[in-house]
């Protein structure tokens, strides 16, 4: 008898190392939760947070911040808060308090000009936003209770003559440097901290020109902080450009990010780079595709690889998951999200689910 259970044990024991280990498989794969900024003129009241299941499905939209335009969102290094501008003239930006899968709402303060539509932070506390309307630049610190200053400084690009949109203002990794992307001049703005934290003083090279006609709009980093990759709304173009031993920026060369051929009205909106440097995307808003590249190992050129549709309309915003295992597009004139799960081989993508939310324009994960 007692053989008889040992034999049944041993038949059996297999089976619940299987059962156990795919148990732990599955326990381990990754749910993420993200935040949706939106434009409020139509359905939408605010931010959402939506859950994205292991399979790349998406979960009912629930409001958690009732705002007008949250157009962009910042999440703080630590993942404690989240910050919103409202594209509103005059701006603001709000923190939030992440509580879970909710917000709660800290303070509110002036973002320095008008319609902004970019917000960052680093690990410092230091806050930029860029003010499209104005064409500014606000410098702001959020305190360890995730609460906002006053308004500290603004940096104004309409001294170029020209009519400025900023666009997008980022400490590069690391520094107290500060990039800033302006459309409406055409160009890259340099600027740093000063020592006191409290105003942006000018670098030593000032401005960087883009090809006529361009407009850049957001820029992404290689891992070897020699290369950035700026993407030109109107250009409908990548520009690439090199990082010199002496700390200037230089620019290489532009590709564009549309099919040969393509005759069309297209309007790029949002760059993103994979961690290991091999694939650059670009959503083109208008021919509605997302354009894959691959990176050269040294960073100094790009090939495209494929234009991929979106399932939407304009597709104003997109983001890598955390694993990179999915890719999610914000599709802002069909109102919808849509989710494509990514080979990290190729770096194709293969749609799976979307949903439904009015004017998505930023998603964050937390």
């Amino acid at each position: 008898m007692k053989n008889l259970l040992v034999i049944s044990l041993l038949f059996l024991l297999p089976g619940l190392m299987v059962a156990q280990e795919s148990s732990f498989v599955h326990q381990n794969r990754q749910r993420y939760r993200f935040f949706a900024g939106t434009y409020t003129g139509g359905q939408s009241e605010g931010i959402y947070v939506v859950s994205l299941s292991p399979e790349g499905k998406l979960l009912q939209a629930r409001l958690v911040a009732k705002t007008e335009n949250p157009s962009f969102l910042a999440l703080s290094p630590d993942k404690k808060f989240l910050l919103a501008v409202n594209e509103n003239n005059p701006g603001t930006v709000e923190s939030y308090a992440v509580l879970h899968d909710t917000l709660q709402r800290l303070s509110r303060q002036q973002s320095g000009g008008n319609a902004p539509c970019y917000v960052s932070v680093n690990q410092r506390g230091d806050v930029l936003t860029a003010n499209y309307g104005s064409g500014t630049i606000g410098l702001l610190k959020m305190d360890k209770n995730g609460k906002l200053s006053p308004l500290l400084f603004v940096e104004n690009h309409n001294s170029a003559g020209k009519t400025a949109h900023a666009h997008e203002a980022l400490f590069l990794p690391g520094t107290r440097q500060v990039v800033s992307v302006d459309l409406g001049t055409n160009q890259l703005w340099l600027s740093r901290l000063n020592d006191t934290g409290k105003k942006l003083i000018p670098y030593k090279q000032r401005t960087l020109d883009l090809p006529p006609g361009s407009c850049p709009r957001h820029f992404v980093m290689h891992p070897n902080g020699k290369w950035m990759y700026v993407v030109n709304e109107t250009g409908n173009s990548v520009s690439l450009i090199h990082k010199t031993a002496g700390g200037q920026w230089v620019l290489k060369k532009t590709v564009s990010a549309l099919p040969a051929g393509f005759k069309g009205k297209s309007y790029c909106g949002e760059i993103q780079l994979t961690k290991d440097g091999q694939f650059l995307y670009v959503s083109n808003r208008g021919h509605n595709s997302l354009a894959l590249f691959r990176v050269s190992q040294t960073g100094d050129d790009l090939k495209l690889e494929a234009n991929i549709p979106v399932h939407g309309n304009y597709p104003r915003f997109f983001v890598l998951t955390p694993d990179e295992n999915f890719l999610l597009v914000a599709n802002q004139k069909s109102d919808n999200i849509v989710v494509f799960r990514r080979n990290k081989q190729t770096g194709l993508l293969q749609y799976t689910d979307e949903i439904k939310i009015s004017s998505p324009v930023c998603v964050v994960f937390f």
